[in-house]
């Protein structure tokens, strides 16, 4: 298994079991799909990217940055907003818990967007988890 892919199960876990979160989409809508229109809410696990960290000679260290597709069908922004502020809290709320053969050193939300959908019925948030990942033994 890949670090990017141990991450992503890993979040899926996280919001899947987080009561703030499912509160405002439920945990059969946190998908990893190539659908639109999404099922509103949504979030959907979306692209990930792998760098090594360079600064270790056993190359055991990875930052993954593993992007949230927020969906919600509303006139306004507010809904995707509170959506995306749920993800930060539990992302920040304790350590990220990834399989066999990975460690999350630190996990953080660095960057959240909201924007309306050019079809004028739908809101989208965007949100960049960036997680340090090391392989272990």
């Amino acid at each position: 298994m890949s670090a990017e892919a141990a991450v992503q199960i890993a979040l899926r876990q996280r919001l899947a079991l987080d009561a703030g979160v499912t509160a405002l989409v439920p945990a059969g809508n946190i998908l990893d799909v190539n659908q639109r229109p999404a099922p509103s809410p949504s979030i959907i696990l979306g692209e990930s990217q792998a760098v090594d960290t360079g600064d270790s000679f056993s190359r055991d260290r990875q930052r993954i940055y593993h992007t949230l597709h927020v969906w919600k069908k509303e006139p306004s922004l507010q809904g995707v907003k509170r959506i995306c502020g749920e993800i930060r809290r539990t992302i920040h709320a304790d350590r990220l818990l990834l399989p066999v053969g990975f460690h999350a050193a630190d996990a953080r939300v660095s960057d959240m967007r909201q924007m309306r959908d050019p079809d004028g019925l739908t809101s989208h948030g965007v949100v960049t988890v960036e997680v340090l990942v090391q392989e272990v033994a």
